[in-house]
């Protein structure tokens, strides 16, 4: 949500307002397609470009308005997360070299972060989930200190009436509650913009929806969310469930969430996708609406339709509609949102290049469409990308079945090359953009692939987290070579070689966070057996609420034991746990654990988080793992 000057929508009256004012801008856009008040003749190509910044253990670092303030370039801007930045290029004509221009102008807005970031130990990262994300990294403490992201997190909760459950199932399982919208800033995208003429808009906007689900399919990179394997493209199943706001009775009857693939094609007009919103999603945020929009668009002016505009902002759908004003000419948009960030500019490019390419090279077919495939099936190729990437089966035009990698190879990526080839972008251009397609689809090694393939290697030798981290580092540094993901090399599974003590480990890299606990009212017997079964030895103590108790080690256990043997058979885990173990921070570096542990002689030490709740385990064994990599 970008808008600045927004307002909560707490206020009955507020609320009533901005609503009529939402509907004047409805008719004042009715009246400029009627006048032809839209802009024509000038197919335009834009880019959003999101960004994490990372510290050298591959962390997030929250910096961002920092570093904002530093680089002072108005293509700058925040996002709702510190450790996030957001970077709007302007619109290039799609002819000539428009790609080389827009690698060159994403590499130098990069540079100009990274040249920021640089004084607070940081780097950009493009990545569309950082797979080091921990669930702490999530709250409001990490949000950009901006009352507009306040307000939007205010109003997502009061319609939710309280925390949210996320379950995500892949290859892992994830089932997480949490209390604020930060969830959502675990995505980072890389939105493409095509700017189109209102009567081709329903034609193309159709064709964009169709062409969505193998786009996605070859631009897969976000396979890890809080260090579980689980989408393709996890980003789409959490954004849909993290602003999530409909009633228990929305839920039940199937009503479609603020973030969605969509109902239905449109029929004839960008009219039915903002009605269509403006019905169907109340107001979340309000602002200062634009005095009498309808006279200004019957002036043969182009009105900033402010309050359209703030309201379409809160509703994502993968694909969105987009109306832009400069006070004298108006014009359409479509945004495509389902790209994840990254891996490296190059890729980016060739990733748009594909979903611009297709447009202008299916344009033929698009007056069709609806009649050739229905779009159920449209928007179950969407999730079938999603879940699997270049694996995915679709349904296509006229009942045909095909492969994600068969269709990008023998239809799409042709298509794509007439398209651009078309309005005239330059055949080198073409060439270096499109064969980094060809090669990631034929390869098979999208960024997905390569990311679980790597933390598959990392996780022989260490911690699902400390994988997360070192991959998140290998990722920031082949990311700075440019090289396309495809051709990026496999990992050995050792550690990178550390520069300096600030890139120490800390405990959150180390410690095991797949614990088995037992209750304080739990028999030693069944202790003893949990220990035997999983080869440990140690096992938290918790209460029914998750609140630590205690510890029990293998010695405990043995002296538990040995009173139950001698006839006392109600000794429980509260009667022979150690109820003061040593516990330490997430954030407890390396060499600050070693010495905690053995100044406490200890064979272990319990990792709390900032609610004070058991987080991992970290062992003498996993300290001793960490002060040697790789061994």
């Amino acid at each position: 949500m970008g808008e600045h000057g927004v307002r909560g929508a707490d206020d009955a009256a507020a609320i009533r307002e901005f609503t009529r004012a939402l509907l004047s801008d409805i008719d004042a856009l009715e009246e400029l397609l009627a006048g032809g008040g839209i802009e024509t003749g000038m197919g335009r190509g834009g880019l959003e470009q999101e960004m994490l910044l990372v510290d050298p253990r591959g962390r997030p670092a929250c910096v961002g308005p920092q570093v904002l303030r530093e680089a002072r370039d108005p293509r700058l801007t925040t996002e709702l997360a510190q450790f996030n930045l957001e970077a709007n290029l302007p619109p290039q004509l799609l002819t000539s070299n428009v790609l080389t221009r827009l690698e060159s102008e994403l590499n130098e807005v990069i540079a100009v972060v990274n040249g920021g970031a640089r004084a607070h130990d940081a780097a950009v990262l493009l990545t569309g989930i950082l797979p080091s994300l921990q669930q702490s990294d999530l709250t409001l403490a990490q949000m950009t200190p901006e009352v507009r992201y306040q307000i939007l997190d205010r109003a997502v909760m009061k319609l939710r009436g309280g925390p949210f459950q996320v379950f995500l199932q892949g290859t892992d399982e994830l089932n997480i509650t949490h209390d604020c919208v930060m969830l959502e800033s675990a995505n980072t995208s890389f939105q493409l913009h095509l700017q189109v003429e209102a009567e081709e808009f329903a034609e193309l906007y159709n064709l964009a929806q169709l062409v969505t689900a193998p786009l996605l399919a070859a631009a897969v990179g976000s396979p890890l969310l809080l260090g579980k394997r689980l989408w393709q493209e996890t980003r789409v199943a959490l954004f849909e469930r993290t602003v999530d706001v409909r009633s228990a009775a929305e839920t039940a009857r199937g009503g479609r969430t603020r973030v969605s693939f969509g109902d239905d094609w449109v029929q004839s007009s960008v009219l039915e996708v903002f009605r269509e919103d403006a019905a169907r999603f109340r107001v979340l945020v309000t602002r200062e609406a634009e005095r009498d929009p309808v006279a200004i668009a019957r002036e043969g002016r182009a009105p900033r339709l402010h309050a359209l505009s703030l309201h379409n902002s809160t509703v994502w759908r993968w694909n969105r509609a987009c109306y832009g004003s400069d006070g004298e000419t108006a014009h359409l948009r479509i945004e495509n949102r389902v790209v994840p960030s990254g891996p490296t500019v190059i890729d980016e490019v060739a990733n748009a290049a594909l979903f611009w390419g297709v447009l202008l090279g299916l344009k033929d077919i698009a007056p069709g469409i609806a009649k050739r495939i229905a779009f159920d099936n449209v928007r179950a190729n969407f999730i079938a990308a999603a879940r699997h990437g270049l694996d995915a089966q679709f349904s296509w035009l006229d009942g045909k079945r095909i492969g994600a990698q068969a269709l990008l190879l023998e239809e799409l990526l042709p298509s794509a090359q007439r398209g651009l080839e078309s309005v005239g972008v330059d055949p080198a251009d073409l060439r270096r953009s499109l064969g980094v397609l060809e090669g990631r689809v034929t390869s098979g090694r999208t960024t997905s692939q390569w990311m679980l393939r790597a933390f598959e290697i990392l996780r022989r030798r260490m911690t699902a987290q400390g994988a997360a981290c070192e991959l998140s580092k290998r990722m920031l540094e082949f990311g700075h070579l440019g090289e396309p993901v495809h051709t990026w090399p496999e990992l050995n599974g050792r550690s990178s070689e550390r520069v300096s003590d600030r890139d120490e480990p800390t405990l959150r890299e180390i410690m095991t966070t797949d614990l088995f606990t037992l209750r304080p009212d739990d028999i030693v017997d069944l202790a003893s057996s949990v220990m035997r079964w999983r080869r440990v030895r140690h096992v938290p103590v918790e209460d029914e609420n998750g609140k630590l108790v205690g510890l029990l080690t293998t010695r405990s256990i043995l002296e538990g034991l040995a009173k139950s043997r001698a006839g006392d058979d109600a000794i429980t885990a509260l009667d022979i746990c150690d109820p003061s173990p040593l516990t330490l921070t997430q954030d407890t570096r390396l060499s600050a654990a070693c010495q905690a542990v053995l100044a406490a002689d200890a064979s272990c030490a319990l990792v709390i988080g900032a609610t004070g709740r058991l987080v991992g385990l970290v062992t003498e064994r996993d300290l001793l793992r960490a002060l040697a990599p790789g061994q």
